[in-house]
């Protein structure tokens, strides 16, 4: 839990108790030096806490401590507590601690008609000198004062021990049993008490919760809730609302659903790492399958998760996804999964959740996923079941786990899908809605995106199917009267595949046609430059043929030219010369 600036400027001396949670709830621990009250009905847990006080102090922070029993005899207590893992003889033998049993017999102290403490003093004083004691717990007061019937004198002595408590310089808590009409059978101890602390172990539908309550504080500021603790093997746990200020880191990292697919319907392709994801349908629509994408894809990047199973068993779980190709089981062999399975009604809604955050503290997963969170009403009204849900997701959500959820809802309505019995939603980061859609005879499963916060993501409704290689989306189909699943869309594929089909045909016959046109003007082209070509080359024959007939012509008329002119040359010649012959004659 993040404090506040109120409580950072605390200025109380505190000692840390070593007791989960509830040093966060008292924003610290108890007050230094001053007697702390625990008071509570026979079991609720008032004795461990005192002893396991002591026994962290000695371990945790080098604090020697004292426990002083009224009751019990320390092999009694030794052997209590040895089941908690706590080995007081050892702490013994170290100096860390001491155990001591004081008997106060009632029929001695009506017999002399005195009480007096000072004995008690000297021997606690003594015993806390020893060791240097730094912690003292008292187990119980009444037993202490079960002598005393006049009310002035309980009330001066119970004074007198917590003075003395105080100038001694130890942090001491004091156990007490609660009364009828107060938190204690006095009533005085809560009044001179700087610190009171009141558990309850209560029956409620035959299911038990144990829950503690910080009744006052002096001098500090603290939870003011009544919260569930836990006590097991290990001690005590409180469990606190943590981050209350809605404080925690958040991260941009984008991680798979699982199935590629649906990683589509997101912008980013996937999910925020660390938000929660809650995934809502009814019976048979496939949110278990979807849950052990996740798981499978989570663990086969190297990480943990854990899975908290409440409706079927690990052997179960891991043989029906076995039958859509996801093998869960090689990742519990692997130590990547581990399997937290129980059902509802075997513990209370707060051992619950203290089981479950034990179980992530330890095994540290990267992925948390509870399936059905809807059965979790069977042991507690859908308010209280939302208020732990509200405490687990922010407990996760502090520790960057991404956590899938599954809900089973129930209807036929839109309306009712879009809806949980705990009321989350609105806490969730992302919602997802599975539905089963009835048509033609069958039942299909469609998938949308209610909500993603923080990213764009598709709102279009897809088809989702269970396959041998596990879970795939199915495009969406449209047809004329909506939507299209199953049967009805492998049909209308099937009547547009033919259509298609038919298409192709055609264009391929109309192809084949335009191919015979185009050879056939080809052809004809062809046929038309040859012919050209041909009477081309006639013309020119002719051509060259009727230049070479001019030519010879004009060769011939020349030559008869030139012949001509030779004749008359040689005529004019030959009369010229009879003309000179005359003359001379």
């Amino acid at each position: 839990m993040k404090k506040n600036s109120s409580v950072a400027e605390q200025t109380l001396p505190k000692v840390l108790t070593g007791i989960k949670g509830l040093d966060e709830i008292t924003y610290g621990g108890l007050p230094k030096g001053r007697p702390t009250l625990v008071a509570g009905a026979a079991g609720s847990g008032k004795t461990l806490l005192a002893m396991e006080f002591i026994v962290r102090g000695a371990q945790d922070y080098n604090e020697p401590g004292v426990f002083v029993s009224f009751e019990e005899s320390p092999e009694e207590l030794k052997a209590n507590v040895k089941s908690l893992g706590f080995d007081v003889d050892k702490l013994i033998q170290k100096k860390l601690m001491d155990v001591d049993y004081i008997h106060v017999e009632r029929s001695e102290i009506e017999v002399t008609g005195e009480f007096d403490l000072e004995g008690l003093f000297i021997r606690l004083g003594y015993i806390i000198d020893s060791i240097g004691a730094k912690r003292i717990a008292l187990d119980t007061i009444e037993s202490l004062f079960s002598g005393i019937d006049n009310h002035a004198i309980l009330r001066s002595e119970l004074r007198r021990l917590f003075r003395w408590l105080k100038d001694k310089g130890v942090t001491a808590v004091i156990t007490g049993e609660q009364g009828e009409k107060s938190l204690t059978r006095q009533g005085l101890e809560e009044y001179v008490s700087d610190c009171v602390i009141f558990l309850d172990h209560r029956i409620k539908e035959q299911y038990g919760t144990r829950r503690l309550r910080i009744v006052k504080y002096r001098g500090s500021l603290h939870g003011t809730n009544e919260y569930p603790f836990l006590i097991n093997k290990t001690g005590l746990s409180v469990i606190p609302i943590t981050s209350v200020e809605l404080s925690h880191e958040v991260s941009n990292e984008i991680i798979s659903t699982g199935v590629e697919t649906l990683d589509e319907m997101f912008k980013p392709k996937g999910i925020y790492r660390g938000t929660t994801i809650l995934i809502s349908g009814n019976a048979g629509v496939g949110k278990t399958s979807l849950l052990a994408s996740f798981i499978n894809n989570t663990c086969s990047k190297g990480e943990k998760c854990l899975y908290v199973a409440l409706e079927e068993s690990e052997n179960q779980i891991i043989r029906n996804m076995n039958s859509i190709g996801i093998n869960l089981l090689q990742w519990v062999n692997k130590g990547n999964l581990q399997f937290h399975i129980t059902r509802p009604t075997y513990h209370s809604l707060e051992m619950h959740l203290a089981l479950i955050y034990q179980f992530v503290e330890k095994f540290k997963p990267s992925a948390v996923v509870i399936d059905p969170i809807s059965n979790l009403t069977e042991v507690a009204s859908s308010l209280e079941a939302n208020s732990l849900l509200t405490r687990l997701i922010d407990f996760l959500k502090t520790h960057k786990i991404t956590t899938m959820l599954s809900n089973l809802t129930s209807g036929s309505d839109s309306s009712d899908f879009e809806d949980t019995e705990i009321g989350i939603s609105s806490i969730v980061d992302t919602w997802l809605l599975l539905r089963a859609k009835e048509s033609n005879g069958e039942r299909n499963r469609t998938i949308y995106i209610l909500k993603s916060r923080g990213m764009k993501h598709s709102n279009q409704v897809r088809e989702f199917l269970l396959t041998d290689n596990g879970v795939k989306l199915v495009e969406v189909f449209v047809g004329k009267d909506g939507i299209l699943v199953g049967s009805a869309r492998r049909a209308q594929q099937r009547v547009d595949e033919l259509r298609d089909k038919q298409i192709e045909e055609d264009k391929i016959n109309l192809e084949k046609k335009l191919k015979r046109l185009k050879n056939l003007k080809d052809n004809q082209m062809t046929a038309l430059q040859s012919d050209f070509e041909k009477e081309e080359e006639e013309i020119k024959r002719k051509f060259e043929e009727s230049l070479t007939t001019e030519q010879i012509l004009n060769t011939s008329l020349k030559e008869d030219a030139d012949r001509r002119q030779e004749i008359s040359k040689s005529k004019t010649q030959e009369t010229s010369g009879a003309k000179r012959n005359n003359r001379k004659k």
